[in-house]
């Protein structure tokens, strides 16, 4: 996945009269006259203030997918981080935990389940926990047919739990349908070289959507210049849909083999990007 990581997110300060304030100094509770200077190892004031900064949001969530020194660096900043949720696009959210649990990261999962993460059915697969699942496949029959992350099956998140999932894994290729994959018809090369290229939704140098090819040949589209690229499954007749939201469509308009316009539609929302010429 395209994980934009970063070691020091963009920091925002608060202006306060003549100089800048720490967070306790804005409530009221820092001694009278103490500057935020005087205080350096509290971070500024991030304009979400008291939300969660969203840089550092995308950060942990992304590193949850491996990086558990970075994990535990960003849980020192903010223990509440264990409980991040991104959208990488088009509604694909994830947590951090169900970052870790698709990829059979059990340290991870673990260390962000210690600082008050939330486990789902796709962790409790991943960490072989067969009683759990089963209770939620009884408590809700054809549960096992939901997706997690990207569009990730159950039966995924139990595979990359290894041998301690084994049961799971057994369980769920039982059922039958706890691992069904995205329909996706195939297109030439060239029906895919006819979609690459830019669309602008917007007067603004970043109204852009950027369709490429990945590196395995697949068509991907990202919001320009630093969103994340999301594969597409083709649906037939110039029709797609990203990963985990299958509601999303993608249509392009086609004229001489060459797209000249991309529109994507969820729900009342309706977008139309023009190819940008050049």
């Amino acid at each position: 996945m395209d994980v934009p990581r970063q070691r020091l997110p963009r920091r925002h300060f608060l202006s306060a009269a003549a100089g800048l304030w720490t967070v306790p100094a804005l409530l009221g509770l820092a001694a009278e006259g103490v500057r935020a200077t005087e205080a350096p190892s509290s971070p500024p004031v991030s304009p979400a203030f008291p939300g969660q900064d969203a840089e550092l949001v995308r950060e942990m969530v992304g590193v949850s997918h491996g990086n558990a020194a970075r994990v535990r660096e960003l849980l020192g900043v903010s223990p509440a981080l264990a409980g991040a949720a991104w959208d990488w696009g088009f509604g694909d959210w994830e947590t951090a935990l169900g970052a870790a649990s698709h990829m059979g990261n059990r340290e991870i999962a673990t260390l962000l389940m210690e600082n008050g993460a939330r486990p789902d059915m796709f962790t409790f697969a991943m960490l072989g926990q067969l009683d759990v699942v089963k209770a939620y496949v009884g408590a809700r029959p054809g549960i096992q047919k939901t997706r997690g992350p990207h569009g990730l099956t159950l039966l995924h998140h139990a595979r990359k739990g290894g041998e301690a999932a084994r049961e799971v894994v057994a369980y769920l290729e039982q059922l039958g349908d706890a691992d069904v994959a995205y329909p996706n018809v195939t297109q030439t090369d060239a029906e895919k070289a006819g979609c690459v290229g830019d669309y602008a939704f917007g007067p603004g140098a970043g109204d852009r959507l950027s369709v490429s090819l990945t590196k395995e040949g697949a068509l991907a589209v990202k919001r320009a210049p630093d969103g994340s690229n999301r594969i597409l499954f083709h649906l037939g007749g110039g029709e797609f849909h990203p990963p985990g939201n299958p509601a999303v469509r993608l249509r392009f308009a086609m004229a001489d083999g060459r797209a000249t316009a991309l529109t994507v539609t969820e729900g009342a929302r309706v977008v139309t990007a023009s190819r940008v010429v050049g």
